[in-house]
């Protein structure tokens, strides 16, 4: 897999990002701007795509990327608003998700694991035959 990397303005580390993201993010972002009748923008959807993942994937401020990119703060600020539209909109609705998330033994939302207390008899056969839930550690006090 092709990987571009960038360097997180806030902690000078180097960060792979997948080709494929910045560029599916681009294609979608190109489109949203042919369908509001955008002509003109300050970045052009690659260059957008790189600052709004860069943002999600590093954390950098509004301040430190419009200083990386050479815009203003608010332009990241738009910048970033845009994107994250535009990606919430191809995300699956909460019906959708939940029905997902029913045939799993376990969800991982935001990156946090989701601990279950109940699992039905018919959907786990190993409990059934006596083996223990596997545990999962979860960070902070218990």
């Amino acid at each position: 897999m092709l990987t571009r990397s960038f360097v997180c303005l806030s902690t000078r580390r180097r960060s792979d990002l997948s080709n494929a993201h910045l560029r599916y993010l681009a294609r979608q972002l190109a489109v949203h701007r042919r369908v509001i009748g955008c002509r003109w923008q300050r970045l052009t959807t690659g260059r957008q795509a790189l600052l709004v993942l860069a943002h999600l994937r590093c954390g950098d401020t509004y301040a430190q990327l419009a200083a990386g990119f050479g815009i203003g703060i608010a332009t990241v600020y738009r910048y970033t608003r845009e994107a994250t539209e535009v990606l919430a909109t191809l995300a699956p609705n909460l019906a959708d998700a939940v029905q997902t998330a029913r045939r799993l033994a376990f969800a991982i939302l935001d990156g946090t694991l989701l601990p279950i207390d109940r699992i039905a008899p018919d959907t786990c056969p190993v409990l059934l035959q006596g083996a223990q839930a596997p545990r999962h550690e979860h960070p902070g006090p218990h």
